[in-house]
């Protein structure tokens, strides 16, 4: 090897693990012999091969090697008896592919090495050395975080599974330390994988910032006792012998003697028949005719090849190269891998793990296997000792990505507590681990704890590590419930994906909803088990911990079985479709942000409810009394039977029509088009019915609602609710209190800070609006936010000819209502509502309006467009909400969703930047020193809770995040402002 030379090492232990977990089980047809992971990593390393001759792609390599784990013991042992003793036996139907994936390496002409005693990477670090010395450059194919202490000027690691390279930046944006501090900071937070003990309780975070206090390992052993936080100081100080073996057994071992050198890993050119010969021996058609395609081989013409087959029994045996046809097989002395190798960390588990197919191959291979492969609830394991507990949370952490999910005794995650939990490893393996079930229905005869069942501590103690494991990827449906419910039982679970936000960013307004059931059904082919099916319904209905034990594991253990099937089947979609970076930036981040908010809560003030709910009864009396008198008689006002008849029976009013019930519509739209009208029956019943919403879903219903520990109320955010992306909230809906009405701006009086605090509310100053003038491009619009003028005053200037200084508030306000009007796609109808004005003044205000502002018509006759050929529309960070109904030909239907997909644009950019500020949020206010937390999110709208002695410090922190919020992804053509107060309570602050 020369200066200038590049040299490839490929990981080909974690490629074996990558294709096995990533494809559907594949057996060969002529004997059923296992062959998926042989085919996942024929198709990848022939797609990294054809790359690494093709100079339009980049980097092209001189050198080439695949470096595999050896079978056997290696020093390490030596150092540390318990290294890896936590690991099981690879699965049975992996092990015979272990000897097919040498022969696979050598039919593709790369050398395979090994060396017994030795690990793989420590044969990569020894070769990238040797690389190094010899003046040329290293890229190592792999993810794997312990190979990352090797990157450096010369050596860089390369990422097939998401197509990115990996250098001393990205280690330090992943890690927070340079590459020569990975081992200083992997010997303190240990690995579980391969039972690297560490220090117990430090995590990369904090090993991250001890090491850029300290500097190093041994600085920071020889100064533990520096350290401010006594628990932490004491740990390391306990714990100092056990850093330092970590530091052996992860430093990798840069000197082994090899046997081959860097010149015989020189680049080959394809030997086509060979390699075609033991392709057609496994019998993997596909790749064989891309491989004839590109070598100019005759494929007919190629026997297939005699391959060495090494059962369970032989595994230890010789694995034996394969021969082209005209040549004899000659026996090698290479051992196939046995013990279990190195598991994905979590971005290797990736749905694109590399099996060579494109995204959208890859999502429709498995989208039809999901179908065809069925689903057996009686195959699901009963977990019952911690023994067996043990072994599955070993065989989790083996694969690298495993199914999680909670059964409680209530949908209320800050009140539920925990039945038991399951767990999915592989499609079909499933177990469930039952904790407090209790014998008979929840009454007075019955609840005992039934026998044999793990104690919760004991069972959370085990697979506390497992979810704490940034190595291993967690799998759930509704991961923001789960993650409230293990926190409250001490347990932070770390690297996930959650199935129902990847379905929310593939289909958000398409194909129904995204529960787990519909979509079990709709990509799965299964109907899953009904929850009533297994606790009751009605009056027999009991909560889950007594549910009988047999029909809980059914049930439970297919929720973890479907939630990784469908995440098999899902995850590819989001590459396929370009939609990764919306889940990686804008779902998934959100939700230890949304799961902490909610855990936090809001204190409510009892006394004054109570007084407002007295106020709103005796308003809603007064209006009983009018509405009766205006009516001639009593009735049932909530009726609206009886109020249809009175209005157009009795009355006669105009408007009136009827529902498909034969009864008179009264819906809120009916009552305002008759109030905007003149007559005021209608408003009086308006006006009633919002003070009685008000009483009994705020001041009767809010306190019932605070929690009987925290003493707070805490709202539940959905985050898959809406087609645009923006958030709702219930139990209790803390979204819809009105803001622009005297009483609602009273209920938000009880929502108030603890003592020592007040509440800071930072709102966006009409958000979608400057959105509008950003993807309008409207240029008046643009200098008026840019200018920080009055953007209803310019409108109304700009309409209406009439000067800013001294404007009337009355054409002020007919400016404001088109502004935000046209946002929703407001008609002629209903501005003139709005505005108590004639239909036909009111259409010309909308022309006049288009005509100042063209760039506005054109955005919404493009949008529609877009909408009309794609079925959905995206806003500036790339969410799409689908509109498959825009096509429609009834045009009511059609009209609808044309103004929903004028507008979703327009709210989705808005909702997005407002979630992409809650993430830096979280972390900004830490890392500024400041004690604030975010307690709620209500549109435009975040609420903290800030010492009354930080609140000056926070506000320029908060008003900078969100300000700043839709940066670098989109530079905005308009600046966000964001208008902040700190008050006693919420509507003081707002």
């Amino acid at each position: 090897m020369k200066k200038g030379d590049h040299l490839f090492l490929v990981d080909g232990s974690g490629y074996i693990f990558r294709a096995y977990h990533a494809l559907p089980p594949l057996t060969r047809k002529s004997d059923s012999l296992p062959v998926g992971a042989v085919s996942g990593f024929c198709n990848m390393l022939w797609k990294l091969m054809k790359d690494a001759r093709n100079t339009d792609v980049g980097i092209v390599p001189t050198h080439f090697a695949v470096i595999f784990d050896h079978s056997s013991r290696n020093f390490r042992h030596d150092l540390y008896s318990e290294y890896k003793a936590n690991r099981s036996a690879p699965p049975e139907d992996l092990i015979p592919q272990f000897g097919l994936i040498r022969q696979a390496t050598r039919a593709f002409e790369v050398p395979c090495i090994e060396m017994e005693g030795f690990e793989a990477d420590d044969l990569i670090a020894t070769y990238a050395r040797m690389a190094r010395e010899a003046g040329g450059d290293t890229t190592i194919i792999s993810s794997d975080k312990d190979l990352m202490q090797l990157v450096g000027p010369s050596v860089a690691m390369y990422d097939p599974m998401k197509d990115r390279q990996i250098g001393i930046p990205e280690v330090v944006e992943k890690w927070g330390v340079p590459p020569e501090k990975m081992i200083d900071l992997q010997a303190l937070t240990g690995d579980s994988v391969d039972n690297v003990p560490g220090v117990p309780g430090i995590g990369p975070k904090t090993a991250a910032q001890l090491l850029e206090q300290f500097g190093d390992l041994d600085t920071l052993l020889a100064r533990a006792g520096e350290i401010k936080q006594d628990k932490r100081r004491q740990t390391i100080i306990d714990n100092a012998d056990k850093a330092r073996v970590s530091r052996e057994l992860v430093t990798l071992k840069a000197d082994v003697p090899v046997s081959e050198g860097l010149d015989d890993f020189l680049l080959q050119p394809p030997n086509g028949p060979k390699l075609i010969s033991f392709l057609k021996a496994m019998e993997f058609s596909s790749l064989t005719r891309r491989v004839a395609e590109t070598t100019g081989t005759e494929a007919a013409e190629i026997e297939p090849a005699t391959v060495v087959v090494q059962r369970k029994e032989e595994a230890h045996g010789p694995d034996l190269d394969i021969a082209a046809p005209a040549q004899a097989s000659a026996p090698q002395t290479a051992a196939a891998t046995t013990a279990a190798e190195t598991p994905p960390a979590t971005e290797a588990v990736s749905a694109r793990a590399g099996d060579g197919l494109s995204p959208a191959a890859l999502a429709d291979t498995r989208a039809h296997a999901a179908v065809a492969e069925k689903i057996d609830t009686d195959r699901y394991v009963c977990i019952r000792d911690l023994r067996t507990l043990a072994d599955w949370v070993a065989e989790a952490t083996e694969a690298g990505v495993v199914a999680f999910d909670t059964e409680t005794t209530s949908l209320d995650p800050m009140l539920a507590e925990l039945c038991g939990f399951s767990l999915a490893t592989r499609p079909g393996r499933a177990a469930y681990v039952p904790l407090i079930h209790k014998s008979g229905r929840g009454d007075l005869l019955g609840g005992g704890l039934v026998e044999n069942q793990i104690a919760v501590r004991d069972a959370l103690a085990l697979l506390k590590p497992l979810l704490e494991d940034p190595s291993v990827l967690k799998v759930a449906q509704n991961m923001k419930y789960d993650l409230v419910i293990m926190n409250r039982y001490g347990i932070d679970i770390v690297s996930y994906d959650d199935t129902m936000l990847i379905s929310y960013v593939l289909d958000a307004g398409a194909n129904g909803g995204h529960g787990m059931d519909s979509l079990a059904e709709r990509w799965l082919g299964h109907k899953t088990i009904a929850y009533k099916d297994v606790a009751g319904n009605g009056k027999a209905a009991t909560t889950f911990d007594f549910v009988d034990i047999d029909k809980a594991t059914r049930y439970a253990g297919e929720d973890a079985d479907v939630t990784l099937r469908l995440w098999r089947v899902l995850k590819p979609r989001l590459a396929a479709k370009g939609l990764a970076s919306v889940y990686e930036r804008l779902e998934r981040p959100l939700v230890p942000v949304l799961s902490q908010m909610e855990q936090r809560g809001i204190s409510v003030d009892r006394q004054i409810l109570s007084r407002l709910s007295g106020e709103l009864a005796q308003g809603a009396a007064a209006l009983e009394d009018e509405i009766y008198r205006l009516a001639g008689e009593r009735f049932t006002i909530g009726s609206p039977k009886q109020l249809g008849d009175i209005l157009f029976g009795k009355m006669g009013l105009p408007g009136g029509s009827k529902t498909k019930t034969g009864q008179w519509s009264t819906s809120a739209q009916v009552l305002e088009d008759l109030a905007a009208s003149g007559h005021e029956l209608p408003r009086k019943i308006v006006d009633w019915r919002q003070l009685t919403k008000l009483k009994s879903t705020y001041t009767d219903a809010l306190p019932g609602y605070i929690h009987p520990e925290t003493k707070r109320v805490h709202t539940n955010y959905a985050m898959a609710a809406t087609s645009t992306g923006r958030l709702s909230s219930s139990e209790p809906n803390l979204q819809n209190i009105p803001i622009r009405t005297t009483e609602g701006r009273r209920i938000r009086t009880a929502f108030i800070a603890d003592k020592g605090h007040k509440l800071v509310s930072a709102d966006y100053s009409q958000i979608e609006l400057r959105v509008l003038a950003h993807v309008a491009d409207i240029p008046q619009l643009r200098q008026a936010f840019a200018d920080g003028i009055d953007i209803h005053a310019m409108t109304a200037s700009e309409m209406f000819g009439v000067p800013v200084q001294g404007m009337p508030s009355e054409v002020r306000r007919r400016a404001k209502a088109i502004n935000f009007g046209i946002i929703y796609g407001i008609s002629a109808f209903g501005l003139a509502n709005q505005l108590s004005i004639a239909r036909e003044e009111a259409g010309d205000y909308i022309r006049r309006y288009f005509e100042r502002f063209p760039g506005i018509r054109d955005y919404m006759d493009g949008t529609k467009a877009f909408a009309r050929e794609n079925g959905y529309v995206e806003t500036i960070f790339g969410r799409r909400a689908h509109y498959p109904e825009i096509r429609s030909s009834n045009p009511q239907v059609r009209s609808f969703n044309e103004r929903a997909a004028i507008n979703a644009p327009i709210q989705g950019s808005a909702a997005d930047i407002i979630r992409r500020a809650m993430v830096r949020m979280e972390k900004a206010l830490p890392e500024a020193g400041l004690n604030a937390r975010m307690l709620l999110q209500v549109h435009d709208e975040l609420i903290f809770e800030v010492p009354d002695a930080e609140v000056e410090a926070t506000l320029p922190v908060v008003r900078t995040v969100m300000e700043g919020a839709a940066m670098p992804a989109v530079a905005l053509k308009v600046p966000l402002q964001v208008e902040a107060r700190a008050a006693d309570n919420w509507d003081e602050a707002h």
